[in-house]
């Protein structure tokens, strides 16, 4: 009988991305609990892979509490301590979900022809798939930091918490391409079924309220 970590693996494996990166025009950092991705869009500029940043993010269900800011501005001051300069990066405060990250991004660089995205590595697909439908007209890659499943819970955000987002955003994403709000994304049946299994096994804290 396969268990509730083969499940959550397998819904992992699905929704992380990690495309090849070559240099672009911008670093897009969604904002969100894990000050991780944050630290890998500094990276990713230390690199020479990008020649600005762009945090995004205003405070959410998971960030009220966390921060005394909006995501992006707790995003550019871990980032500043990491040694990138403060001409290097803006900010879009306001965004409360991955399709406005999108569209207010593209508003404050539309000159750009290209652009990383960078999220929590459960976040990458969802991220891509909404990226090509809202983001039109720019090169999209996406990247996440380099952790793997166990190492990406938080204290704030545990194990339970993971796998309850993955089985949301996964629940989400047929309905949310059939609305135009993301790109179409094939899903493997043995990827369905691990969905399903996690929802009958209880991780359904993050569902959308209509599931």
């Amino acid at each position: 009988m396969v268990g509730y970590l083969e499940n959550a693996k397998q819904l992992w494996n699905f929704h992380c991305v990690y495309d090849d990166l070559t240099p672009s025009d911008v670093i897009v950092g969604l904002g969100s609990y894990d000050l991780r991705v944050a630290s890998r869009c500094a990276d990713l500029f230390k690199q020479g892979l990008g020649k600005r940043i762009v945090f995004s993010g205003a405070s959410g269900n998971w960030t009220g509490e966390l921060y005394s800011t909006t995501e992006a501005e707790a995003f550019q001051q871990h980032a500043k301590k990491m040694g990138v300069p403060e001409d290097a990066m803006l900010l879009e405060p306001m965004a409360t979900n991955i399709g406005e990250n999108m569209r207010f991004c593209a508003r404050i660089v539309p000159e750009a022809a290209s652009a990383i995205i960078v999220t929590k590595p459960q976040t990458q697909l969802r991220a891509l798939a909404t990226a090509k439908a809202q983001w039109k007209g720019t090169s999209v890659s996406v990247t996440a930091p380099e952790i793997g499943f166990q190492d990406q819970p938080l204290p704030h955000h545990d194990e339970r918490a993971m796998i309850c987002e993955m089985v949301g955003d996964f629940a989400r994403m047929e309905d949310y391409a059939r609305k135009g709000f993301q790109a179409d994304v094939d899903i493997p049946p043995e990827t369905r079924a691990a969905f399903s299994a996690l929802v009958t096994a209880g991780y359904i804290d993050h569902l959308p309220k209509s599931s």
